[in-house]
């Protein structure tokens, strides 16, 4: 059964929260609660129904908690699908928060069902996946976002708008990384949930620290320059003994126009917590932006001092107002910056709804091409490592 997009319009629709579903996310996990909080910060969703565990009774349990009717609350996606669809009051929109392996087939099974949705990244297990999932998600012309959440913060949006704007000029090199040191040991072997299934090729794919967090970094590095990254080449290297994926990853960029990256992602980086930095130069100035001090970007113009350029500030862009709360002063941070990309989402999906074109500011959304472009520099990067550091294509 298939649902329309957009089952009714006007005023009257919007009169209501969006209503969600959420696939995974229970009791134990960490980014299902993350996810959650964004959806509400806002106060444009209402979680009404879930698919929370592949257990059955931590399903029950974590839907119990969450206050979703018992029965709204399913033993398992499918079945979720199906009768969320049949149902005049049917989930708008869900989440699906699950390990990467688990992301195709929910993708696949509501978007056949016209119910639009937001998936955590990576896109899928391999791109192989991707690949399959690419023609149905297009043609069911359902909304799609991924949650890359750091291009949700304002200041990355100020960024991104500089470059646009010429501020910079040209970009020669682009340089960004992502360190962590959570896994200098093998965290895994004790059990540790979230450890367990991304250092696990069967549930995390064919990267570890690349996939996890290198991801994010290559979205971050696009994302605000503008250019797309067209070959690379990569190192990648598992320090802890017996692990079986990378947990760290170095590698070389070409960009398209001539512009040159390095990439570094790491999980064994003692000493960082969430170090994700990026910085890029042009011919007439710079960037930098660091996501543990996220309210300010650094600009550098050619010829004169650096200048900090802080959220709320008198310099801030109208991208930057666009993604803040509240006043300068008073920080935001990881959450508020997620929470952006579900309220960019439900503008997007209200608008469907509404019959009408969305706000153009909220149309900066990681989607499916974002989604596609990652999984690509999971493949070329682990082919390029295998092939002592070669350099290898990204193509599409």
């Amino acid at each position: 059964m298939r649902r329309p997009t957009a089952r009714c319009s006007g005023s009257a629709e919007m009169a209501r929260r969006l209503r969600l579903g959420m696939v995974g996310g229970g009791q134990g996990a960490f980014i299902g609660a993350v996810h959650r909080i964004a959806a509400r910060l806002d106060d444009r969703y209402e979680l009404v129904a879930g698919a929370l565990s592949a257990d059955a009774g931590r399903a029950r349990e974590s839907a119990a908690a969450l206050h979703i009717a018992p029965d709204r609350a399913y033993a398992d996606f499918e079945t979720m699908a199906d009768h969320e669809a049949a149902r005049e009051d049917g989930i708008d929109v869900v989440a699906i928060v699950t390990p990467n392996h688990l992301h195709a087939a929910p993708v696949r099974a509501f978007a056949e069902r016209g119910i639009h949705v937001i998936c955590d990244k990576p896109l899928t297990h391999s791109l192989e996946d991707a690949l399959a999932l690419e023609p149905l998600v297009r043609q069911s012309g359902i909304v799609f976002g991924l949650t890359h959440n750091y291009t949700g913060y304002p200041m990355v949006r100020q960024a991104r708008e500089m470059v646009e704007a010429g501020e910079i000029g040209a970009i020669r090199v682009v340089q960004v990384e992502y360190a962590q040191g959570w896994l200098a040991t093998p965290l895994e072997e004790t059990g540790q949930k979230q450890a367990a299934w991304r250092t696990d090729p069967a549930r995390s794919g064919a990267g570890g620290s690349v996939g996890d967090i290198g991801t994010h970094a290559f979205n971050l590095a696009e994302f605000v320059s503008g250019l797309a990254c067209e070959s690379l080449a990569a190192e990648l290297t598992s320090f802890v003994p017996g692990r079986r994926l990378d947990d760290d990853a170095r590698m070389l960029l070409r960009f398209a126009g001539g512009a040159r990256g390095m990439l570094w992602s790491s999980q064994v980086a003692l000493g960082h917590e969430n170090g994700l930095r990026l910085r890029v130069y042009g011919e007439r100035g710079s960037l930098a932006w660091a996501q543990e001090e996220p309210e300010g970007l650094v600009h550098a113009p050619l010829g004169e001092a650096p200048r900090l350029l802080r959220r709320g500030g008198p310099a801030a862009s109208p991208a930057a107002g666009h993604a803040s709360r509240i006043p300068g002063g008073h920080p935001e941070g990881y959450l508020e910056a997620f929470a952006q990309l579900y309220r960019d989402l439900a503008e997007q999906i209200t608008a469907r709804l509404e019959h009408r074109a969305p706000d153009p500011a909220a149309l900066r959304v990681p989607g499916l091409a974002e989604g596609l472009r990652g999984m690509r520099f999971i493949a070329a990067a682990v082919e390029s490592s295998q092939r002592n550091a070669a350099w290898v294509p990204l193509l599409g």
